[in-house]
């Protein structure tokens, strides 16, 4: 299985060509709870932050300005240590 992907403040040409600024946004307030990803998942943090930790696998930090990639099929970890604002894609 594939680790998680963080990418630290890319380039706004980069998002551009993902399309992330058209994706959906999702809001999640401070909180902890268990995430299994069906499919993979790419996101870019407009706010927040948020420690993710796989099953088997050490804690992964991201935050705002941060484009992440979680690959299909993980079960992990989420805490939410900063309310999170996020666009998202699956697939």
């Amino acid at each position: 299985m594939r680790d998680i992907s963080v990418k630290h403040n890319p380039p706004r040409a980069e998002l551009e060509k993902l399309g992330v600024f058209s994706w959906p946004i999702w809001e999640k307030d401070v909180s902890d709870f268990p995430w299994t990803y069906g499919e993979r998942e790419v996101c870019y943090l407009l706010e927040g932050e948020v420690t993710v930790t796989p099953q088997g696998g050490g804690p992964v930090t991201f935050g705002t300005g941060d484009l992440v990639s979680f690959p299909a099929g993980m079960s992990c970890f989420w805490q939410v240590t900063r309310a999170v604002r996020k666009h998202y894609r699956f697939g």
